[in-house]
């Protein structure tokens, strides 16, 4: 009986050291991942924020009297805001757009070379 004994708490004391082992191999091996994760938010980030600035731009563009909001086309790229059509509008329009694009937290600048004008 005592030598059962013995050899349960060996295998006991056995497994207990791979798995602590492995627990710590497996702890090196995910680490390096949220590494990689964290640039990887990053880029979710601006993504996020050029998605947010195009959409709150063309909805102000929209609810702007006296602007053709649906003809004016929206794009951002790490914050810069280019504004195209393919109607044209006017020079007073088109300055508006672009005061109204560079009101939005977020936007860096903001291109209207895109714009037609009459």
């Amino acid at each position: 009986m005592k030598k059962f004994a013995i050899a349960a708490a060996t295998a006991t004391a056995l497994t207990l050291t791979m798995a602590n082992a492995a627990f710590a191999q497996t702890t090196q091996a995910t680490q390096a991942p949220m590494t990689l994760a964290a640039g990887e938010m990053t880029k979710a980030k601006e993504a996020t924020s050029d998605t947010w600035i195009t959409t709150k731009v063309k909805a102000d563009l929209m609810t702007e009297k006296g602007i053709p909001g649906t003809d004016i086309k929206v794009e951002t790229n790490k914050g810069v805001v280019s504004l195209s059509s393919t109607a044209a509008v006017t020079d007073s329009q088109k300055d508006m757009a672009v005061a109204i694009a560079k009101k939005i937290k977020g936007v860096k600048a903001v291109s209207a070379d895109g714009l037609k004008t009459e």
